[in-house]
């Protein structure tokens, strides 16, 4: 796969956005994720950068909690004077999910793709590690499979055994 000057720029953007929260929030940052298609190196002009971002504390407000990476997203592009992708005619958005630690320990379904393509750039004490190794382990138990369709989309077969009526935990 080549990489394109578009998925460079994203990561770098990431990266920059990662230091930038990383410093406003010091060690109350637990796991600064990246998901989606910058995280499996597809990223094109119109993708969004998909993120999952768990804090040791927020607050309760849903809009307190994008504040805060708003906040660290208007710094980054006060300190970006060059515009990057913007400038080059590129414009994308950030698509943050932004959770506790006790949210995060969920096994969301939000979660399947990140068993496979997720890119851990920060993971204190390997956190969210742990959560998608759990994981894995219930998706084993389950024989669970990615499957691919013609044209690069997927769907996720959680248990190829399933019967009628039963019910899938993850």
């Amino acid at each position: 796969m080549q990489v394109t000057t578009f998925q460079v720029e994203a990561l770098r953007l990431v990266e920059r956005l990662w230091a930038e929260l990383e410093r406003r929030e010091g060690d109350n940052l637990v796991s600064f994720v990246v998901f989606g298609s910058v995280a499996r190196g597809e990223a094109a002009p119109g993708s969004d950068v998909d993120l999952l971002l768990v804090f040791r504390a927020l607050p309760t407000s849903r809009a307190e909690r994008f504040r805060i990476f708003y906040d660290a997203r208007e710094a980054l592009r006060q300190k970006t004077k060059d515009g990057g992708l913007e400038a080059a005619g590129h414009p994308f958005d950030w698509s943050p999910v932004i959770l506790t630690m006790e949210e995060a320990r969920y096994h969301s379904p939000l979660y399947l793709d990140l068993v496979e393509d997720a890119r851990l750039l920060l993971d204190r004490g390997g956190f969210f590690v742990q959560v998608l190794d759990g994981l894995r382990a219930r998706m084993r138990e389950l024989g669970s499979r990615r499957v691919r369709l013609p044209g690069g989309s997927w769907y996720w077969d959680l248990k190829p055994d399933w019967k009628p009526g039963e019910v899938i935990e993850l």
